[in-house]
């Protein structure tokens, strides 16, 4: 077994890297005057089993392009397995057609990590199930949840949060974690008006007087999870915390949060973790490296996955 360490979220692979107990692939991942992307492997992969981590996280489109070359090079150096570990999908939220002549980009980029010379993917709490669909190779899609329910009984111990879904599409995450620490769901019905904008309309089930924990995957601008918190508030509830598994963070999300009324918010590391991020007092961060490196092990020693959250 080889891990070979992108740009996008170096820190993560090498707390992967000393999980396992062993060295990342020396490679070169470096650029031309003009940006074009030119990788080495500095190392024989003949017949291993190489495992290529990058999350394709902001610059997008860049961090993709490094995954697709570096399967490209591990490909014609003869590696036996390439396995793409993305503990953040990008353009997961491109999942289906949202009105005419629009893309399905979530495909597209399945398509093409495979045809690049994937065989397998392990990743991260996708946006949408069936996305694990659009690749024809396996895919190993894990879940945040357990490492947010050891932290929610250590931080609410004695209390009886309320779980919430931001929205109806998040209600199978949050009703998985309000099963886990055996507790009530609510949801908030929102209306989305347009891309990273929303309204909250009202609260479906009984907030007063409860601590609430927003769950989601993904936080971009803040927008839906401040809104969120005002409307859980305003119904009554005594805090408002949230655990979401990709703090993608961007434009004002991080300053609106250090505004907002959150009493907390719970990322994981699946992407680089910004200065500000680190500087809000009111943001956290869980390391999700032991679940991906050891997801990684069972993989190579093709053993269970799914029994990590039995």
């Amino acid at each position: 077994m080889k891990l070979l360490a992108c740009n996008s979220n170096r820190p993560l692979a090498e707390a992967m890297s000393a999980y396992l107990g062993t060295s990342l692939t020396k490679a070169s991942v470096r650029r031309f005057s003009d940006l074009e992307i030119f990788v080495e492997i500095h190392e024989n992969v003949r017949g291993e089993d190489v495992f290529v981590i990058q999350s394709t996280s902001y610059p997008a489109n860049d961090h993709i392009m490094e995954l697709l070359v570096c399967q490209d090079a591990l490909k014609r150096a003869s590696a036996r397995r390439v396995t793409a570990v993305i503990p953040y999908f990008g353009y997961a939220r491109q999942d289906r057609k949202p009105g005419p002549r629009t893309p399905i980009s979530a495909k597209l980029v399945a398509d093409i990590i495979s045809v690049a010379g994937a065989n397998r993917v392990l990743t991260l709490d996708l946006h949408a199930g069936q996305i694990q669909g659009f690749f024809d190779i396996p895919v190993d899609n894990l879940y945040a949840a357990p490492v947010f329910v050891a932290d929610i009984q250590q931080h609410f111990k004695g209390a009886k949060p309320v779980i919430v879904s931001p929205d109806v599409g998040g209600v199978v995450r949050a009703r998985a974690i309000a099963k886990r620490i055996e507790t009530e769901l609510a949801i908030v019905d929102k209306r989305r008006e347009a891309a990273n904008q929303s309204e909250v309309m009202h609260i479906i089930g009984d907030v007063k007087g409860r601590d609430c924990i927003l769950v989601d995957d993904i936080v971009d601008t803040a927008g839906t999870l401040c809104n969120a918190a005002d409307a859980l508030m305003a119904e009554g509830a005594v805090s408002v915390s949230a655990y979401v598994t990709h703090g993608v963070l961007s434009g004002p999300a991080v300053e609106r949060v250090r505004k907002s009324k959150l009493s907390s918010l719970v990322i994981t590391d699946s992407i680089p973790v910004t200065d500000a991020v680190k500087e809000t007092r009111n943001i956290r961060v869980l390391s999700i490296a032991p679940l991906l490196a050891e997801a990684v092990r069972r993989i190579s020693e093709e053993s269970s996955v799914s029994s990590l959250f039995d």
